[in-house]
């Protein structure tokens, strides 16, 4: 199906960088992460199916990590410019959309990964005016939301109790809400540069991590851990976002068009994030001696009534539409006083 153009469209779109020809356009998309990641993987899918549905009107070029700069606010500002027209945004977006920090919060979401994805990507959620207007404030626009597995935690000793995470000196990124979230559990959250974690691990400046699974085999920090611990507390999530003058510039049809092909990848990005995981954890396994934990549902509920205040916090701190996302979620999951355990 070819979709038509609209003159407006283009001008806008040459106007922000895009490359426009008579028949053709560019859409550029910006990656956080590098060649062979889940993001690569669901941005692959993302390319084939936007071209092939417009019959090679649209063309995307995918910007893996290192091709848009080295920080992920350049990204984030390329977006919000228009030199790049669409992008992924994860923990570090909180600087730059702070309600999107909700997706950080621990014991929210259920342990099912696909009931999850599924509840992210629906139009209760996706297309609520909470979310949509607190990136739109921002110059920018949520168009899907890619989960890249859950976030597991390693340690050099054994943690199935919240008295077990007592003055750990855990590893957190620079978030005020994750800090919050570790100091609930009992921790002692330190902000180490992604770079150094590894030597820090090592040398017992720090004494756990929390990266999915496919960070902790790509960057070794098994190598130097010996607990890998599965709470399921939260996913690593992702938020594909668009510039919001692009979006607003483009036809319904390729408005109709993106929403059918996000909602196609629905399905898609979950079943690339869980072989990529299952992967990884396997050679984690052949690889070290490291000692894997799944906590019980028992255990979890310890952790989870130690943070279920975090939820106040990120409220007070981000304002009420943060609040109307969380309720739209906890609505949803359906349950706002154990909505993990569904």
């Amino acid at each position: 199906m070819k979709l038509q153009k609209v003159a407006l469209g283009v001008a806008v779109a040459s106007m922000m960088g895009v490359a426009t020809t008579a028949s053709a356009e560019t859409w550029r998309f910006g990656l956080e992460e590098i060649e062979g990641s889940v993001q690569h993987g669901y941005a692959e899918e993302f390319k084939r199916l936007v071209e092939e549905k417009t019959d090679g009107d649209v063309t995307v070029q995918l910007l893996p990590y290192g091709k848009w700069g080295s920080t992920y606010s350049a990204l984030y500002d390329a977006i919000q410019g228009g030199s790049i027209q669409m992008g992924f945004g994860s923990g570090a977006l909180g600087g730059t959309v702070p309600e999107s920090q909700l997706l950080s919060l621990n014991f929210v979401m259920p342990a099912d990964e696909m009931e999850a994805v599924t509840v992210l990507n629906s139009d209760e959620f996706l297309k609520s005016d909470a979310w949509q207007e607190s990136f739109r404030e921002r110059g920018l626009v949520p168009l899907a939301e890619l989960a890249e597995g859950y976030q597991v935690w390693t340690t050099n000793k054994e943690v199935t109790t919240p008295a077990d995470m007592d003055n750990l000196q855990i590893r957190v990124m620079d978030n005020s809400l994750l800090r919050e979230t570790y100091k609930g559990y009992g921790a002692s959250p330190i902000s180490i540069a992604y770079g150094e974690l590894y030597s820090a691990l090592q040398q017992g400046q720090a004494e756990g991590n929390i990266q999915p699974v496919f960070a902790h085999e790509e960057m070794g920090f098994y190598e130097v851990q010996d607990y890998l611990i599965f709470a399921k507390q939260s996913q690593f999530l992702a938020t594909l976002m668009g510039n919001l003058e692009w979006y607003d510039s483009l036809s319904d049809e390729q408005r109709s068009m993106l929403d059918d092909v996000t909602s196609e990848l629905v399905q898609v990005g979950h079943d690339i994030q869980t072989e990529f995981n299952s992967t990884r954890l396997e050679t984690i396994k052949e690889n070290s001696d490291i000692t894997v934990i799944e906590l019980t549902d028992e255990q979890r509920e310890q952790f989870r009534e130690k943070v279920e205040p975090v939820r106040e916090i990120f409220v007070e701190d981000v304002g009420e539409r943060g609040g109307q996302a969380l309720e739209i979620l906890l609505e949803q999951f359906g349950s706002s006083d154990n909505a993990e355990e569904k």
